[in-house]
């Protein structure tokens, strides 16, 4: 009883900041909510309100009479889908191989994982955009997807090498008894059990896609070929003004599928599919 008296205090205080850090990460996107909905007259306001007094959809009409929204999000979903999935393509039997074999060449690719992630973008926007140029893929998505399918990559190998050592060896081993080679085992017994992995590697890497904005800007020059992101800033003026409005009701429909892909897939990713398999 005296260890449960002591506890609940702790817990009490955990159940409070965690509140609280939903409350400060939940702040900007209601923020924004409520000023997608705002006429002019409200956001020039000295005494702004979180709930709009007169509701509007005028910023999301003029948001599609400026700028090209659904051309430039189904080109951030293209680009986001084909580059998760190569990603993910590529870095599942690598994980496997670097998992499976502990070797000098693994341990150079793991640190290769961690030190790729250090590097900034503008330290290889210069010799990529010259590669790109060689290959004329310059303001094409099929050059967008190869970059962000490459700067994808070893995120995407790091966290799947640790779903692939979660899977015991004797699921393997047991399948190898049976006859089945390297690759029959890869398809048939880890590829299933990594699901919630794969899942979760590729919401990552497609959202990060979906968001990416200096390559985008760098890469792609004609309005047909810009991504959400870059379309954007569209909405500031010449001087750095922003229309408040129309950029609100633009930004709001931008994260929406990012919160539609999280809500569908979120009982996949922590649904313990692996620890049933295990268990089994």
């Amino acid at each position: 009883m005296t260890g449960l008296r002591t506890s609940r205090p702790g817990r009490a205080g955990q159940y409070v900041a965690l509140l609280c850090y939903l409350v400060f990460l939940a702040f900007p996107f209601l923020w924004l909510i409520s000023t997608a909905f705002k006429p002019p007259r409200e956001l020039g306001s000295l005494h702004p309100t979180w709930i709009p007094k007169d509701p509007t959809l005028d910023n999301f009409r003029q948001a599609f009479d400026e700028q090209p929204l659904l051309q430039a999000a189904a080109n951030s979903m293209i680009v986001a889908l084909a580059a998760a999935l190569i990603a993910v393509v590529i870095a599942t039997p690598m994980a496997y191989v670097m998992a499976r074999n502990r070797s000098r060449l693994s341990t150079a690719a793991t640190g290769w994982v961690v030190v790729s992630q250090a590097f900034p973008f503008v330290l290889v926007i210069i010799p990529l955009f010259l590669v790109l140029k060689n290959l004329h893929l310059i303001n094409t998505l099929t050059g967008l997807i190869m970059v962000y399918a490459v700067w994808s990559l070893p995120f995407a190998l790091w966290m799947l090498l640790g779903y692939v050592r979660a899977v015991p060896r004797e699921l393997e081993e047991a399948a190898a008894v049976d006859g089945a080679g390297r690759l029959r085992i890869l398809v048939s017994v880890t590829a299933p059990l990594l699901a919630p992995g794969i899942v979760a590697t590729s919401l990552f890497a497609l959202i990060t896609a979906w968001n990416e904005f200096f390559f985008a800007l760098v890469l792609l020059k004609t309005p047909q070929q810009q991504t959400l992101p870059v379309v954007l800033t569209h909405f500031l003026g010449a001087e750095g003004v922003a229309d408040l409005g129309p950029l609100a009701a633009a930004a709001f429909l931008a994260t929406l599928p990012s919160l539609v892909i999280f809500a569908i897939i979120q009982r996949r990713i922590t649904g313990g599919m692996l620890a049933g398999a295990v268990k089994s």
